[in-house]
């Protein structure tokens, strides 16, 4: 595969120069290689003919035989088109062309025998086809069978470069390799049932069966999954031989002072299971570097200032980053209270801290009579430096760059363990690749007492029902979110704005205070906003979804999402989370236009049906996919998937991921001659990759 990398595509039959720029800037198709690996995304059956007599209904692509009988040209310059007549014996088609007029008037004659293929429109009770694939019948010669569909641009499109044109390229491609080297060892394809890899690319492009689709796209996805796991688990297990960590012998009488005497409220299960495995991890003299997931209100905070008061039982100082100011200062204030009780300092460090504060907490900090430092990105900055770091949590890790994050490990010659936490639920197969490398805990229990949010939906003609039930719960001395999509009207989309629904909400409930929230305020004015919702003077908070994270009102019980079908599963999920964290019944309506479609429909109904973030996160990326992968630009072990699907090749995941175990088990650095070739592949396709699997 190296040398098909080296080989420029622009010396492929058929490219050149001009179209060898286009591929790249396009499709990012460089070399030989980049076209192989360029696979179809759907397949089309081209080994049936059909009758036009026999077209009825909506049809799909069809394939007819027959004649061109005429050709007629119609309009000057742009609005010229061509209209021919097809017909093949039991009835006739008409065919349309919009461009190249001149060109297919030249290609194609009266009387010759052609196979058109496209995808005909009913119009006025006929047929037509409009700029179909034409080809030659030629003597004895076979039906195409099954045909890959290549994803194109709509800049090439407009070039006249098709689906068509790539099939024509990989065809030439495929004909001139003799040879191509195998990609896994024959052990793995042999115990595996593989096809081999040149079947396999042959099969994947130029399918000679449904049965060899299959093998070929298991073949490819297999491997696909398998090095993404073997590169994972390879710098996983080399930093646990490698990478020596801070040996937290003891829990400490912090710890214990203040699980026995000031515990806020009883450990859940879950909370006391996540300890123990963070404690056990913190004692073994090797660096920890763990994901810690939970649900909305499910208690990390807790957990991690409980993780941090054993690194402070052991002489260390501990570290929290958060992506924003707002849930910095919230972890602040929760963590203060529970601290004083036991005698631990903790500052906040933000970029609204005045420079006199600041030289005080550089001081104590270095001096290490600070023991806890929150902060937002500013703890990273060159000038903070602690005595001995011990442990470091970040929160909501995904909002950080790499390179942000590996500023934290620079805080101690040794690198602290690392505890990094979301809320947002992550589905198992994305787990598994993206946070493949790190050890992970899960919280999979709310604490005692809280009551499952109700999730309601609604159409705009259920307007007036909706606002007397937040006056209801107005009445009752409740606060209630109202989020919207947008800041202001956008003349491109109809969808509700924060300004208008501000105005509304003002003029419906005019007794009450309302205040806003957008992410284009400036960071005084924002915080003054939250805070007036925070201390109760505040009864509505207009919105939009700068309060997904990092808001925390108990008395809060009612969320209004406006244009809830414009927002994904995971977002609503975590909208619905800021309600719910008092021990009052709680509601989140889903707001929406009654002309949404039957999909969008059950993609809300999911929310109505569930409370479980791992079950709408699943449904989220069955429904939309895993997309960009969220945090595999930040954690840069990931590499883009050309064939695999994480929403639906989980069992070839899981396969993959136990082949790749089994082998860094016995033979970690891949040197035995059975694993040669691994070595060698890996180093090819993630030698690009710089190793941030390191820095968590």
């Amino acid at each position: 595969m190296n040398n098909l990398a080296r080989l420029d595509i622009k010396f492929l039959s058929g490219v050149g120069p001009k179209r060898a720029e286009l591929l790249s800037k396009q499709l990012d198709i460089r070399s030989y290689y980049d076209l192989l690996y360029y696979f179809p995304f759907r397949y089309i059956d081209r080994s049936t003919i059909y009758k036009i007599a026999n077209l009825q209904g909506d049809v799909p692509y069809v394939q007819l035989k027959g004649r061109f009988v005429s050709f007629a040209a119609h309009g000057e310059g742009a609005r010229r088109r061509l209209h021919a007549l097809f017909s093949d014996g039991t009835g006739s088609i008409e065919v349309v062309w919009f461009n190249r007029v001149k060109q297919i008037q030249e290609s194609y004659h009266i009387g010759v025998e052609y196979i058109l293929f496209g995808k005909p429109t009913l119009f006025n009770g006929r047929y037509s086809l409009a700029h179909p694939e034409v080809d030659i019948l030629k003597p004895n010669s076979e039906l195409k069978g099954l045909q890959g569909v290549y994803n194109i641009t709509e800049i090439l499109k407009n070039r006249s470069f098709t689906s068509r044109t790539i099939q024509q390229l990989v065809d030439n491609l495929l004909s001139t390799l003799n040879r191509v080297e195998e990609t896994l060892p024959a052990w793995l394809i042999e115990k595996y049932h593989l096809m081999g890899i040149k079947d396999a690319l042959f099969n994947i492009h130029r399918p000679l069966s449904l049965e060899t689709l299959d093998k070929a796209k298991f073949r490819l996805k297999f491997e696909e999954l398998f090095y993404l796991q073997l590169n994972i688990l390879r710098y996983s297990k080399l930093r646990s031989l490698n990478i020596s960590g801070f040996k937290f012998n003891v829990v400490g009488e912090q710890f214990n002072d203040f699980y026995n005497n000031f515990l806020p409220f009883p450990l859940t299960n879950a909370q006391k299971r996540v300890i123990k495995e963070i404690r056990l991890n913190m004692k073994t003299g090797k660096q920890m570097n763990r994901l810690l997931q939970g649900d909305v209100g499910s208690g990390k905070t807790l957990v991690a200032f409980m993780s941090i008061l054993i690194a402070i039982g052991n002489g260390y100082q501990g570290c929290i980053m958060a992506p924003t100011e707002i849930l910095a200062t919230q972890h602040y204030h929760s963590i203060k209270e529970m601290s004083e009780k036991i005698g631990v300092k903790v500052a906040l460090l933000t970029g609204s801290v005045k420079k006199k504060d600041r030289v005080e907490i550089h001081q104590s900090l270095r001096d290490g009579s600070l023991n806890v430092l929150i902060g937002t990105h500013a703890v990273i900055e060159d000038e903070v430096v602690f005595k001995n770091l011990g442990l470091v949590v970040i929160d909501e890790q995904h909002r950080f760059g790499v390179a942000q994050r590996a500023k934290l490990w620079q805080k101690n010659s040794t690198p602290p363990h690392v505890l990094v936490m979301t809320a947002t639920p992550i589905p198992r197969t994305l787990a598994m690749t993206v946070y493949g490398d790190l050890d992970i805990s899960v919280i999979d229990e709310l604490p005692p007492g809280r009551k499952p949010v109700q999730t309601l939906l609604r159409y705009d003609s259920h307007r007036e029902k909706v606002n007397t039930f937040i006056g209801m719960q107005l009445k009752e001395g409740r606060q209630v979110y109202i989020v919207y999509p947008l800041i202001n009207e956008s003349e491109n989309m109809d969808l509700k704005n924060l300004e208008e629904g501000y105005s509304y909400i003002c003029e419906k409930f005019p007794k009450r205070k309302v205040c806003f929230v957008h992410g284009k305020m400036k960071p005084a004015e924002k915080e003054y906003q939250m805070q007036q919702f925070v201390s109760g003077n505040a009864d509505i908070m207009v919105a939009t979804t700068v309060i997904e994270v990092g808001v925390n009102v108990p008395n809060a019980s009612v969320m209004i999402i406006e244009n809830a079908e414009r927002f994904g599963l995971s977002q609503l999920h975590q909208l619905r989370g800021r309600v719910g964290r008092g021990a009052d019944q709680s509601y989140c309506i889903l707001m929406s236009n009654p002309k949404i479609t039957t999909d969008t429909r059950k993609r809300l109904e999911i929310m109505t049906d569930t409370n479980d973030g791992f079950v709408v996160a699943e449904a989220d990326m069955k429904m939309r996919g895993p997309g960009d992968m969220e945090g595999t630009q930040q954690s840069g072990i990931a590499f883009d998937l050309k064939i695999s699907n994480l929403s639906t090749d989980g069992q070839i995941l899981q396969l993959s991921r136990d082949a790749a175990s089994e082998i860094i088990v016995k033979d970690t650095t891949l040197d035995t001659p059975n694993n040669r070739i691994l070595k060698e592949q890996l180093k090819f396709l993630f030698e690009k990759t710089v190793n941030w699997s390191l820095i968590s």
